[in-house]
């Protein structure tokens, strides 16, 4: 166990790829997944493959964790023998989760929960919780800690594509991007969030392979100067393009400390469709 006894809690939007979230001191909040025959919950009983079959059919709600779910999880961090949480959600701009699990932690006796709201969503939010891990071994204090995490937030960002925006729409999730003429026109927007947590248009160009060209120059300008940098890829259905987008950026990028590949998990599938390529930047110094 870390000296300062904390454990990381994300819920399961912030996607943090596999062999960091199974150590022993991550836990996740999964969301839930709610069709008319019954509800799921996020990466334990359904998948993002089974998702994308049934889509044609229904589109399904998502919803927070139950008041019960998160005081369980508490409960076992607890048990564990943690004193700290570091609760690191998905942009509060998003989603109710940082609220629900703020409302619950205040209220919670023997455990000191610090929330983290990343303004992000999928791996722009799960960098955060990667680096925290990390530090967490680190001979950091703990207001230390907590400052350099509060001060990466703004260095960690996401740039997306959606082969439509009709589940954005659907989903009620679409915050400041434009649709109705998007879909007409053809055109793609490049979404990310802004500095409330907000989805927004980046960038907007007319078909898939424009679009993916011109994220890989919103990355570059991102990026700009700094010298140290993760980079990731996330997909939904979209192998062919996310295995191309990752050798595109190698060799762009060949400096990359580090270069995530991964597919988002089912919760945010609902919202985003089949066709999601997503292209993550941290920076590092």
């Amino acid at each position: 166990m870390n000296k300062h006894k904390a454990a990381i809690l994300v819920d399961s939007g912030t996607d943090v790829p596999t062999e960091i979230s199974q150590q022993g001191h991550f836990f996740t909040i999964p969301l839930k997944i709610i069709y008319q025959d019954g509800e799921y919950t996020d990466k334990v009983d359904i998948s993002a493959e089974e998702i994308y079959q049934r889509l044609p059919i229904e589109i399904p709600k998502t919803s927070l964790p139950d008041g019960e779910t998160i005081q369980a999880i508490f409960d076992e961090i607890k048990a564990q023998g943690y004193e700290k949480v570091l609760a690191i959600t998905i942009s509060s701009g998003l989603s109710g989760t940082y609220n629900a699990v703020r409302l619950l932690g205040e209220q919670y006796e023997g455990l000191e929960i610090t929330m983290i709201d990343t303004k992000n969503i999928g791996i722009g939010a799960g960098f955060l919780a990667i680096l925290a891990d990390q530090w967490l071994r680190e001979d950091y204090s703990w207001s230390a800690l907590l400052e350099k995490i509060d001060q990466q937030i703004k260095k960690d960002k996401v740039f997306f594509n959606v082969a439509t925006l009709e589940y954005l729409q659907k989903g009620g999730r679409i915050g400041l991007v434009a649709s109705i003429l998007g879909n007409a026109l053809k055109l793609a927007p490049i979404i990310s969030c802004n500095e409330n947590g907000v989805y927004h248009t980046v960038a907007k160009t007319r078909g898939r392979k424009k679009s993916l060209e011109k994220t890989v120059e919103l990355v570059k300008k991102f990026i700009g100067n700094h010298q140290r940098f993760n980079l990731a890829v996330a997909h939904g259905d979209a192998l062919a393009d996310a295995e191309m987008m990752q050798e595109q950026l190698q060799q762009v990028f060949p400096t990359a400390n580090k270069i995530y590949f991964g597919q988002i998990s089912p919760a945010l599938v609902v919202h985003t469709g089949p066709g999601l390529l997503g292209v993550g930047v941290q920076l590092l110094d």
